[in-house]
C-alpha cells in the first residue's frame, strides 16, 4: 500500500497501451473520436498513419460506436488485437447489439477500453453515467469484465487484457483515484486479489470503491472489527473461490461497487452465496437510480458509497 498523489485509472491505460503498442504492431486503437477522453493520444502520435507513413496503428471511425465494433470484428478476424476506446456509456450500451452479435458470438479477440464508468463523469450528468454497463456486459457469453482500482493496477491490467484472447471489457474512471498499489502488484484476470485478512467480516470492492473498503477496513480496525478486504478487479469471471471461502471463514460479506446495486458486483457475490445456501451479503452501491449533474464525491454520497456507510454496515452485522 503506498501513499501516493490521486490519478485517474484511464491515464494507466493511456500509457500502457502506448508502450504495449510501441512492443507489438498487432495492438491497434480504434477510436471513436474520443481518444483525448480515453488518453490515447500519444498512441495515435507515435502510431498513427496520419503522423508516420510506415505506422498504421491507429483507426478514427468518428462519433460512431457501432461501426467501432464492426471494424475491430474484422480487425480481429485478421489476428490484429484491437482495442475500441469510448466512454463506457457507449461502449457497452449503444454498441451492446454489436458486442454480442460480431464479437462474443464469434468469441472474437477484441478489447472495449472505456473511461468515464460508473459516477466518475460527475458534472457531465446523467446520461454520461455508466451504472449498468459491467452488469450488461457480463450477461454476454464470452466477455471479460474488469475495473482497475486504481493507476498501477489499470497498468497491470490493461498489459493482462492484451495478452489473453477473447472479447474484454475494461472500465475505467474519468475522476483521479487514490493509488493504492505500487508497480511492483501483480494481477491476475480473474483472480481477486487480497489486500488484507480478516475474520470478522469481508468487504468485497472493485474499481474507484476499492480505496473506500480499505479505508473502511482501517476505520474498523480502531473499533476492534477485523475486516478481510478484497479487491474484485474482474467481476466475469467471478473468482468463486474466493467468494465462497469469504462465505465459509466469515460468512458476512459487504459488496462496494460504483455501478447499480442490480447485475454487478453485489449481485454477482449474492449469486454464489445463494448457491451456497449460507452467508449474509449487503450492498453498497447505486440505488437503482440515475445520477446527476454533481461532484462525483457527493454522488457517491448520494447513494450511501462512503466509507461511514461500510463501516455502519459491517458494525450492524456484528450484532
Amino acid at each position: 500500500m503506498s501513499e501516493l498523489k490521486k490519478i485517474a485509472t484511464r491515464d494507466g491505460f493511456g500509457e500502457e497501451i502506448l508502450k504495449l503498442g510501441l512492443e507489438n504492431p498487432e495492438i491497434l486503437i480504434v477510436d471513436a473520436d474520443i481518444g483525448k477522453s480515453c488518453k490515447t493520444g500519444a498512441f495515435r502520435k507515435e502510431l498513427s498513419a496520419e503522423y508516420h507513413d510506415d505506422k498504421n496503428q491507429y483507426v478514427n471511425v468518428g462519433i460512431a460506436e457501432q461501426n467501432a465494433a464492426g471494424v475491430a470484428a474484422g480487425l480481429a478476424t485478421c489476428g490484429k488485437i484491437p482495442f475500441v476506446v469510448t466512454y463506457a456509456v457507449f461502449g457497452s450500451l449503444r454498441m451492446c447489439e454489436m458486442i454480442r452479435q460480431q464479437i462474443c458470438y464469434p468469441n472474437l479477440n477484441v478489447k472495449i477500453a472505456c473511461s468515464h464508468g460508473g459516477v466518475t463523469p460527475a458534472n457531465d450528468g446523467a446520461s454520461h453515467q455508466a451504472i449498468e454497463d459491467m452488469g450488461v456486459l457480463r450477461t454476454i457469453p464470452n466477455m471479460t469484465v474488469v475495473m482497475p482500482a486504481d493507476y498501477n493496477s489499470a497498468k497491470k491490467l490493461t498489459k493482462a487484457a492484451a495478452e489473453t484472447y477473447g472479447p474484454m471489457y475494461l472500465r475505467f474512471t474519468r475522476d483521479a483515484v487514490p493509488q493504492i498499489y505500487d508497480e511492483n502488484v501483480e494481477f491476475v484476470i480473474g483472480k481477486a486479489h487480497q489486500i488484507q485478512d480478516g475474520k470478522d467480516v469481508a468487504i468485497i470492492a472493485n474499481g474507484d470503491t476499492v480505496r473506500l473498503a480499505v479505508e473502511a477496513a482501517k476505520v474498523l480496525e480502531e473499533k476492534g472489527i477485523s475486516a478481510r478486504v478484497l479487491d474484485m478487479h474482474t467481476i466475469k469471471p467471478l473468482d468463486v473461490e474466493a467468494v465462497t471461502a469469504c462465505v465459509n471463514d466469515i460468512g458476512k460479506i459487504i459488496t462496494v461497487e460504483d455501478h447499480n446495486i442490480l447485475n454487478g458486483l453485489g449481485s454477482a457475490v449474492c449469486e454464489v452465496a445463494a448457491e451456497l445456501g449460507k452467508g449474509i451479503v449487503k450492498r453498497i452501491g447505486i440505488q437503482d437510480q440515475f445520477g446527476q449533474s454533481a461532484p462525483y464525491e457527493r454522488l457517491l454520497e448520494i447513494n450511501g458509497v462512503t466509507v461511514e456507510e461500510i463501516v455502519k454496515t459491517a458494525e450492524e452485522m456484528q450484532k
